[in-house]
């Protein structure tokens, strides 16, 4: 499993033999002015919530590449009337796809379009392919629903938002990555906007100071699982 960032909370997957954008939200981030939506392969889009931040390039990238957007009944409804392919989900539920077993989880945020559309209630993915799971969650606040996450899936990632102001912060990301039970974190949703700036080194530390490794990857950087 190799996980790229392209900025913000906009991730690229490559699971199975497939590929799969995770809120993509590119083209108007100029942090990630080197990343080309044009060239991005995707099979599937899998989106947390509405918000613009999250929902920018959908369209763009599924025109071009017909991939399956994949989200809750709200937002699959609204691309699905705009002719786009999608698999509506809920939360609690899960679904055996071609690259692995995907479970739609809680989040605590808010979910609207920018054309004012309602985009239901957020989330997060639980994705379990390749014989790794990992855990995106979305804009979630922490809650004591991330720890329902390891009754079920022992996780070998968990991918948290840490830039504070619209999500949890680093000291209640640390928190939230003991409720999952995952040492391995990789930060999102930070530095885009001033409102979620962080200083990086002293967030690497305080995770590391709890025994646990948090990764801050460059737009456009990998990992493998």
């Amino acid at each position: 499993m190799k996980i790229t960032f392209y900025g913000h909370a906009s991730l690229g997957i490559e699971v199975g033999g497939k590929h799969i954008i995770v809120d993509p939200f590119i083209s108007g981030n100029p942090q990630a002015a080197s990343i080309d939506i044009n060239t991005l392969k995707a099979d599937y889009i899998l989106l947390t919530h509405a918000h613009g931040d999250h929902v920018l390039d959908v369209e763009a990238i599924a025109e071009r590449t017909n991939a399956v957007i994949v989200s809750n009944a709200e937002i699959t409804s609204y691309y699905a009337k705009k002719g786009f392919n999608a698999h509506p989900m809920n939360h609690g539920g899960s679904w055996k796809f071609d690259f692995g077993k995907v479970k739609y989880v809680n989040a605590i945020h808010s979910s609207s379009f920018p054309d004012g559309t309602y985009g239901g209630n957020p989330g997060g993915f639980v994705i379990e392919g390749e014989h790794k799971n990992i855990y995106i969650a979305g804009d979630t606040a922490l809650t004591m629903d991330l720890k329902l996450i390891p009754l079920r899936t022992k996780l070998d990632l968990a991918i948290l938002p840490i830039g504070n102001n619209f999500t949890m912060d680093v000291e209640d990301a640390i928190i939230a990555s003991d409720f999952v039970e995952c040492d391995k974190i990789l930060g999102y949703h930070f530095d885009t906007f001033g409102y979620i700036e962080i200083n990086h080194e002293e967030s690497i530390r305080k995770f590391f100071d709890k025994g646990k490794d948090l990764m801050l990857l460059k737009i456009g950087e990998s990992i493998e699982l």
